[in-house]
């Protein structure tokens, strides 16, 4: 039997690929929700089996609020996978957090609306706690990764996540700055909170491309800018997720793999059987 991935990545903006897999393989998942963003490429990565999917498809065709996120989690849970790493562009809220490093955030606030932000609907509601979104053993696992691979990370800070596919004006980025964000991005909602009830460790590696637009000494941020500072940083992050693969360990390292132990709130007879089979990958654990 093939060995379940240790690490599923997802790549966002400037990251489609990791190299260095050998015994490479592409799956096409069908999942409950839908179509992920692409296709799931498995490989050999310094001994470890490990998963990549391209966040917004081949050819970068999916604007962040197209992303299928249930789809794309789903389908890592589908293959075993119980960590996941996020890897994404960020702008900066803080003078501290310069373009060109790297931070691994603490918390998260979403901004977004109308994203699908749960697997649990028709008929069977989960109240998943996610005071704490990220996972804090895989992050400082993914922070020691990046120093070690000779990049400049800082941890902690909140994620502000908004809809996009724009950027945003003075205004919003000055409010989200005096409400204490640190960096701002577009997708790790409901990337975060899907995960923890896949029953998953998830940690963001955000790459700093800009100041966003507060910052009155620096020019506005352009998809130029962003690209130029992701593919300086591209090696780095591909050698940090050597580094981090070589380092997981083979089971689960905290508690987020029972999330669901006591989230599920409807009694096991009145879940609808479609419901209860779409979702068993999830609940059969937990249910009678």
């Amino acid at each position: 039997m093939e060995k379940e991935p240790i690490l599923g990545v997802i790549g966002g903006s400037g990251l489609y690929e990791v190299d260095g897999l050998s015994e490479m393989e592409e799956k096409t998942i069908d999942t409950p929700f839908g179509a992920p963003s692409g296709p799931v490429v498995l490989g050999t990565l310094e001994g470890r089996r490990v998963a990549f999917l391209a966040r917004h498809g081949p050819g970068h065709t999916l604007s962040p609020s197209e992303v299928n996120y249930r789809a794309n989690i789903f389908a890592l849970r589908m293959l075993g996978i119980r960590h996941v790493l996020s890897v994404s562009a960020c702008g900066s809220l803080r003078e501290d957090y310069a373009p060109g490093s790297i931070v691994i955030p603490n918390q998260l606030f979403d901004f977004t609306s109308n994203r699908q932000s749960s697997f649990f609907e028709g008929g069977l509601v989960a109240h998943v706690s996610v005071a704490d979104p990220f996972c804090s053993d895989l992050s400082n696992r993914v922070t020691n990764a990046i120093a070690r691979a000779g990049g400049t990370v800082h941890q902690g800070g909140a994620y502000i996540t908004i809809d996009g596919p724009r950027f945003s004006t003075r205004a919003e980025s000055n409010t989200f700055r005096s409400w204490g964000m640190s960096i701002i991005g577009m997708t790790t909602s409901p990337e975060a909170f899907l995960a923890r009830e896949a029953g998953m460790c998830y940690a963001v590696m955000a790459h700093v491309t800009d100041y966003d637009v507060w910052h009155i000494s620096e020019a506005p941020v352009t998809v130029e800018m962003v690209f130029r500072i992701l593919t300086q940083n591209a090696d780095l992050a591909k050698k940090a997720i050597v580094e981090l693969a070589s380092d997981l360990p083979e089971g689960p390292s905290c508690s987020h793999r029972h999330a669901l132990r006591d989230a599920l709130t409807t009694a096991a007879e009145h879940i609808p059987e479609e419901t209860r089979k779409r979702l068993s990958l999830l609940v059969d654990p937990y249910l009678p």
